[in-house]
């Protein structure tokens, strides 16, 4: 992870490292040139007791270079959904901070039956968590994950700016939740993109093995021998029986 001072909350606990830092008002994104995509997003997931309507304002993030930035045209036709990483409902306290979670630098190419169903199933008890009054606040990194082992579908490709974005094989999601002790759990996921009826738990893996196929390092200013333990542990979020 890149050793930056924590001058957002979302850092307290470490940063992985990309190709190009998008710091938006309400998370972070670590955008990948090679993959024309998110290599990561880490939020504090914050669900609001008022929520503004969901915004869906599709756009293109032009921060980004335009050789490596995704634009509408490139998922138009692909049969894929551009699915988010840091879930449009996890941030609904204002309509700004809606907004930012439909930048395309927060998509990615997901199967409609893994996007509207398994996916969002994990999404929701992500936010469930917040119903445990011990706990203080949920930390998320969430991202793709690419099997090289494996042929490799594209979308893009059909306009003028010559991008492609390769379809994930998976996708991750590790969840740190602070308690009121001052105590952490640690749950990781790893979901392959494609529609599923197996229990979310099922999907349940060690932190080190999203670190090894994702090529990240999570939560790394947590140091110490009961973290490394948490890491190799493949633990049971509540709400995902």
């Amino acid at each position: 992870m890149l050793d930056l001072p924590s001058f957002r909350p979302e850092m307290r606990y470490g940063m992985p490292a990309a190709d190009q830092i998008l710091i938006n008002r309400y998370y972070i994104v670590g955008y990948s040139h090679y993959f024309r995509q998110a290599k990561w997003a880490l939020e504090i997931v914050d669900v609001a007791d008022t929520t503004v309507p969901r915004e869906d304002h599709f756009r293109s993030d032009y921060r980004i270079p335009p050789m490596f930035r995704a634009d509408l045209q490139d998922f138009r036709g692909s049969e894929h959904d551009r699915g988010h990483l840091v879930a449009s409902a996890n941030q609904r306290e204002t309509r700004i901070q809606n907004s930012e979670t439909f930048l395309l630098s927060n998509m990615s190419p997901q199967k409609p039956g893994f996007n509207r169903q398994v996916w969002g199933e994990l999404e929701q008890a992500v936010r469930d968590l917040h119903d445990d009054q011990e706990i203080l606040q949920v930390y998320v990194v969430t991202g793709p994950i690419f099997d090289f082992t494996k042929a490799m579908e594209i979308v893009g490709g059909q306009d003028d700016n010559n991008v492609t974005l390769p379809i994930p094989h998976a996708y991750y999601k590790s969840v740190l939740a602070e308690n009121d002790k001052g105590k952490f759990s640690l749950w990781s996921f790893i979901l392959p993109n494609e529609a599923s009826d197996a229990p979310l738990h099922s999907f349940a893996v060690k932190t080190t093995e999203v670190e090894q196929k994702a090529g990240i390092l999570l939560w790394d200013r947590l140091t110490g021998p009961e973290v490394e333990r948490k890491k190799k542990r493949i633990s049971r979020m509540p709400g995902t029986s």
